[in-house]
């Protein structure tokens, strides 16, 4: 049975760990620390793969040394990348299948945080980096509003009970800003809640599912009148259309 587990890094990063009873795929190592120590831990565990949605260091910094220290990993990244160090350059639209886990992913491009980013996911699981948060979004180093919105909007169309790994444990501080917008939200206001119960508790707040972010986070709900409205009432000007909508949302968001 293949299970995920998260490896802590940094201050607030996760590495994801797809594991079975003998193998493993490893998404988006920024350190390798935590995945050697890992690994030491669990020696029936043989890693197979790295996988990376974009080239920023706190996604890429441990792959030069997982690579040598395990020199059959391969690694899939996203064509087009400053980050090259890869085996396998995948595209929108293609599919990776790993047989010692009967596994496959598709490939999803979905630019606006960098314009390499990519996500992995299947009928169950999302890996989608730093682009869809739990209650929030990346920042948009690269993209624009237009390329980053259509980009949550392909994740949006994905089935309601996905797992949604994301990469960074923002939860609590994008649930802050959230109760802003969306003021009168019992099911965002239940949610906080139960995010600051794990939290206090060192438990992490993902993975997170597609239903629930439908229903709480705003960044994906642009199209919705009442946020449409609370946004402009925050920004200052009338905002009436899902883009212009998650524009200043984003700018709302930086500035909080």
């Amino acid at each position: 049975m293949n299970q995920v587990f998260a490896l802590k890094a940094f201050e607030d990063n996760y590495i994801w760990v797809i594991q079975n009873q003998s193998h493993c795929l490893i998404v988006d190592p920024g350190e390798s620390a935590p995945v050697i120590d890992y690994l030491n831990q669990q020696t029936q565990i043989t890693p197979v793969a790295i996988l990376i949605t974009h080239h920023h260091s706190d996604h890429v910094g441990g792959v030069q040394k997982l690579t040598q220290i395990y020199p059959n990993l391969k690694v899939y990244g996203p064509k087009d990348s400053p980050f090259t160090k890869t085996d396998y350059s995948l595209v929108d639209g293609q599919k990776i299948h790993f047989n010692e886990f009967n596994l496959s992913f598709d490939i999803c491009h979905i630019p606006g945080h960098t314009l390499d980013h990519i996500a992995y996911y299947n009928d169950d699981w999302l890996f989608c980096g730093d682009t869809l948060f739990s209650v929030g979004c990346g920042r948009m180093f690269e993209g624009t509003a237009s390329i980053f919105q259509h980009s949550l909007e392909k994740l949006r169309a994905l089935s309601d009970d996905t797992l949604v790994f994301c990469a960074h444990e923002y939860t609590q501080a994008n649930i802050r800003f959230a109760l802003t917008i969306d003021t009168d939200n019992q099911t965002l206001l239940n949610h906080a809640n139960k995010v600051k119960q794990l939290r206090q508790n060192n438990q992490a707040s993902l993975p997170t599912t597609l239903k629930l972010e439908k229903a709480i986070n705003p960044f994906i709900r642009t199209h919705i009148a009442s946020i449409q409205a609370q946004v402009s009432s925050k920004w200052g000007q009338v905002v009436s259309e899902p883009i212009e909508t998650f524009a200043a949302l984003r700018a709302l968001k930086d500035r909080f």
